[in-house]
């Protein structure tokens, strides 16, 4: 337990102590994020909280975490990096949708083949167990560049991606540590500390974003945590037994994940691409609806929260009917809150419509007004 106290005190501390010398970097050589029609902030914000929310993570992970119990843990490493800059170049200037994607599936490749991150069985979801080598392959790389992606495009309220995240994290790294799977108990909860230190500044009115280094960080480690739960089997304590994994891990994550789904049929059926940016995300409808920043983010944690209660419940009616019914709620809870006869005053109106998407994959507008504008390519 000493160590996992241990892990939450550097993480925390890291995070918190390298926020401010950041945000000073950043007004020192304008690394900001812009005021512009399509931001709701009115001052320059720098969007680099992803660089300490990465430090303070792979600091506590290097000390703490045994990869003689865990060796498949050090692919971590090097996936991280590739995706961090790779998230720091599309910060700091303009990065192609192409390159952003080969990035995203070289650090996926790592994981996969060298990590032996894999789900090997849809566990009898629609039918199906167990899957063949290059199924299992292309499948999981499916699923974590979906959640990398999830994380990346859901980032678009003060808190919101470090909330959920806080949610989902703080959950396996509990169950980790009571089925004794310690170094996956440690990158959990080193993640969740920094990423209370973050909201600390990142709270409206934000003195800082994550960026895309952080939003895609936090995928990367949900989509490893994710994996390695639906591997462990059957969980028990004398509170609860978890034993239709894939189906909780799933709805732990539910909310990134069916939004992003849920935008990208929105855009497909109107014949524009999936990557598309607009303003139809569950965060956007919520601002529509009159609520502030902190209110849309404490909301979604707590539908988070509340999902992820119902998916442990709701175990007993098998993987198919879990997930028919999270579908299900999935695409009300939309349709509820746009057809939601609640009025919202015109100025608010305005607001929801400037809203700030940080983090659409291909429309990145963070631009240096410093020596660095002069230098922007794809």
């Amino acid at each position: 337990m000493n160590i996992i106290f241990e892990t939450i005190f550097i993480s925390f501390a890291v995070c918190y102590i390298s926020i401010p010398v950041i945000i000073s970097i950043a007004k020192i050589k304008r690394l900001y994020d812009e005021p512009s029609l399509r931001r709701v902030h009115e001052v320059p914000v720098p969007a680099l909280g992803g660089v300490a929310i990465f430090a303070a993570v792979l600091i506590s992970f290097v000390f703490f975490v045994s990869f003689a119990k865990a060796p498949e843990l050090q692919y971590f490493i090097p996936s991280s990096i590739i995706l961090f800059f790779i998230g720091l170049k599309d910060d700091l200037l303009v990065i192609s949708p192409f390159k952003k994607f080969a990035g995203q599936l070289l650090a996926v490749f790592i994981l996969v083949y060298k990590g032996g991150f894999l789900i090997d069985s849809f566990h009898g979801f629609l039918g199906y167990n167990d899957l063949g080598s290059v199924l299992s392959v292309v499948f999981t790389c499916l699923t974590i560049l979906m959640i990398v992606n999830a994380f990346n495009l859901i980032d678009g309220v003060n808190g919101l991606a470090a909330s959920l995240t806080i949610v989902s994290c703080t959950f396996f790294g509990v169950v980790f540590f009571i089925s004794n799977q310690i170094p996956y108990s440690i990158l959990s909860f080193s993640l969740v500390a920094s990423l209370f230190a973050f909201l600390i500044f990142n709270w409206t009115p934000a003195k800082i974003f994550m960026g895309d280094t952080g939003s895609m960080f936090l995928g990367l480690i949900n989509s490893i945590l994710v994996i390695k739960f639906i591997n462990s089997g059957e969980i028990k304590t004398d509170s609860f037994v978890i034993s239709a994994n894939a189906l909780v891990g799933f709805g732990v994550l539910f909310i990134p994940l069916i939004d992003t789904l849920r935008v990208f049929a929105i855009r497909i059926l109107s014949g524009k691409s999936p990557f598309y940016s607009d303003l139809n995300h569950i965060h956007h409808l919520l601002l529509k609806r009159g609520l502030s920043h902190a209110q849309v983010t404490l909301s979604l944690s707590f539908l988070a929260i509340s999902y992820t209660i119902l998916v442990i419940s709701i175990q007993s009616w098998g993987i198919n009917y879990g997930i028919l019914l999270l579908f299900t709620l999935g695409i009300l809870l939309p349709l509820f809150i746009d057809k939601s006869s609640y009025k919202i005053e015109s100025k608010k109106t305005s607001i929801a419509q400037e809203e700030i998407i940080v983090s659409e994959i291909n429309t990145k507008t963070i631009i240096s007004t410093g020596p660095l504008s002069s230098e922007i390519n794809n």
